[in-house]
């Protein structure tokens, strides 16, 4: 029998790498054989289809709602509270480091020595806190549009935009906006799509990853509020992850242009986008392994 090479498979049906070494990983290309690191793959396979397969109901939101309630320090609810939100603020131009966050987390003070400190970062951050516990509180509730303009209110109450008369804290955006040099849709048309976003998700009754990737690139392609677009989308993606039974993911600062390559070239490359959050995903796994939580590591 004639094998080809992971990159040849790739080329020849147009998809990444990783997406081809996943599917001899989990077995859904019969035929493979690992010679140590290298996957062998039968030259005449095909692409398998992809279908939806069920799942087993994972701990991890149940123990993250349990530590939240409990206050627990050193668990797996205190790193994806600092790691979220120090990730998803600094991608997003806050520059509080890391140490910083967390102890703004840990002690619900600033205590900053030797330097200067921009208080929307602070005020945002205290604020994002507060939005990943609503996520967590949430999952298993529809996805509506009150719910996101509910985080966007969390988000942006106390900051400086929330000072313009011009901003709507909790409210779709006034004025028009773009996202990398990209128009985004008009303020006037933003309910109306996002009402049509929302209706045509929620008629997908077993949501699969893709369908949570696709429902992310299409709200930053709305754009719908004037400012907190990004970090109210990750949230949603987070939860949304929790509430289908799919090992979450943080963005960090390191995948940045990645996912921003990844969010532009959605609607003709899904594997750029699929493949950072694949990679974002793997980092999480690593997380839970450290504590101990058992996660079905089948995406659908």
């Amino acid at each position: 029998m004639k094998y080809v090479s992971v990159t040849e498979f790739a080329a020849k049906h147009g998809i990444s790498e990783r997406t081809v070494r996943n599917y001899c990983a989990t077995g859904k290309i019969e035929g493979v054989i690992l010679v140590g690191k290298t996957w062998n793959i039968p030259a005449d396979s095909e692409v398998p289809k992809r279908g939806r397969q069920k799942h087993e109901t994972m701990p991890l939101l149940k123990i993250l709602r349990e530590q939240k309630e409990m206050k627990l320090k050193g668990g797996i609810y205190h790193r994806t509270q600092i790691d979220l939100t120090y990730n998803s603020n600094h991608i997003e131009g806050s520059r509080l480091t890391h140490d910083q966050t967390r102890y703004i987390f840990e002690t619900n003070t600033i205590g900053f020595e030797g330097e200067s400190v921009k208080v929307d970062d602070i005020v945002e951050t205290t604020n994002h806190f507060r939005c990943i516990d609503m996520i967590i509180d949430k999952a298993e509730e529809r996805l509506t549009e009150g719910f996101i303009k509910e985080l966007h209110r969390i988000l942006k109450s106390g900051t400086s935009d929330s000072l313009k008369s011009w901003f709507a804290v909790g409210d779709y955006k006034k004025i028009p906006n773009e996202v990398g040099g990209i128009e985004t849709v008009a303020p006037e048309n933003t309910k109306h799509e996002i009402v049509r976003l929302l209706k045509e998700y929620n008629a997908i009754k077993k949501k699969t990853f893709d369908d949570i990737l696709d429902f992310h690139q299409r709200f930053e392609s709305i754009h719908p509020f004037q400012d907190g677009n990004g970090r109210v989308g990750r949230l949603i993606m987070f939860m949304e992850c929790l509430a289908n039974g799919i090992v979450p993911f943080i963005i960090t600062d390191e995948l940045k242009m990645f996912y921003y390559r990844g969010l532009q070239q959605w609607p003709h490359i899904k594997e750029y986008l699929r493949d950072t959050c694949l990679a974002a995903q793997d980092e999480y796994k690593v997380l839970l392994d450290y504590f101990r939580i058992q996660y079905n590591s089948i995406l659908r």
